[in-house]
């Protein structure tokens, strides 16, 4: 028996609209599976758009956004913590939740039950990694089989921070834990990748429009290190990157919009892939009518 709802997409394909539709049909609660959403100040950029979170003036509960500050370095394992919180809590109140994001590790380490450690930071090895390129690093994380999020490292840092991971991983045992897998009804949007272009495209300049530079600059005006913000890659890599002066506008901007049209293509690799690692997923058309996707979502229910 279906135990959640997993309403997965690539960024601007409208996953989270379809899943506050379908929990405020439900009468259920949100937990995201966004790897940057969970920073407070990083809205913007990180397209939280927390004013969809309601139907007809009625919020709709989310969870796992805005809970850690904005330089904290999170990961999977903490995500896989907090998930069962919010979990729980929601299951206790005989809800059916939904877990809504893009970024694939964080779904399939909860949907897998998979065991994880807390991994420490490896000074020795980050030194010897420290002159590689991304591409480096990346033909690198291909050699290692164990989890690790390809679409998720398009910095230097987060590349060396997933072979950190994997290196640890193949010196230590995993130790059991209590978070077991879960059945899951998944369901993806599957946006047409030419209109997921236009959409990528212009929803980049209307968050220029609403000041994300500005979210940028009052980050690190507050005191946050620039290659914290890098870290995270993607707006605040590049925002961040201008910001300093190593990129003019027109650099920043097109590089950035290059990125995020990557990134997009990168996590639909993913979600191929989890197909192929035994999940089951039931693709909906982006362009099909909300309350179609919602009525759909529905019966899929029903019947599982």
């Amino acid at each position: 028996m279906t135990e959640l709802i997993t309403i997965l997409g690539p960024t601007a394909s409208g996953k989270t609209s379809l899943a506050v539709a379908v929990a405020s049909a439900l009468n259920t609660e949100i937990i995201s599976a966004d790897s940057r959403q969970i920073y407070r100040g990083m809205d913007l950029g990180t397209g939280k758009d927390l004013d969809e979170y309601a139907i007809d003036g009625k919020p709709v509960p989310y969870h796992l956004i805005d809970i850690r500050d904005a330089g904290y370095k999170y990961n999977v394992y903490e995500y896989q913590h907090d998930f069962w919180d919010a979990y729980r809590r929601i299951r206790e109140k005989r809800e059916l939740p939904v877990l809504c994001g893009g970024t694939g590790m964080y779904i399939e380490a909860v949907l897998r039950g998979y065991r994880l450690l807390n991994v420490p930071e490896n000074t020795e090895l980050r030194n010897s990694l420290a002159s590689k390129s991304l591409i480096e690093l990346e033909e690198m994380l291909k050699t290692y089989k164990t989890l690790h999020n390809v679409s998720d490292t398009d910095t230097v840092k987060r590349a060396i921070r997933e072979i950190e991971i994997q290196e640890y991983y193949r010196q230590n045992d995993a130790i059991p834990t209590d978070v077991p897998p879960i059945d899951s009804l998944i369901i993806g949007v599957n946006i047409e990748r030419e209109l997921r272009r236009k959409k990528i495209s212009d929803r980049l300049l209307k968050r220029f429009e609403e000041g994300m530079l500005d979210e940028v600059r009052t980050l690190l005006e507050s005191g946050i290190p620039p290659e914290d913000l890098i870290y995270y890659g993607l707006e605040y890599k590049y925002m961040t990157l201008h910001l300093t002066g190593h990129l003019s506008y027109g650099q920043m901007f097109d590089e950035l919009e290059t990125a995020i049209h990557q990134f997009a293509k990168r996590q639909m690799t993913w979600f191929r892939g989890m197909e192929r690692r035994g999940f089951e997923i039931h693709w909906l058309d982006a362009t099909m009518p909300t309350d179609d996707k919602v009525a759909q979502v529905i019966e899929w229910v029903e019947r599982s």
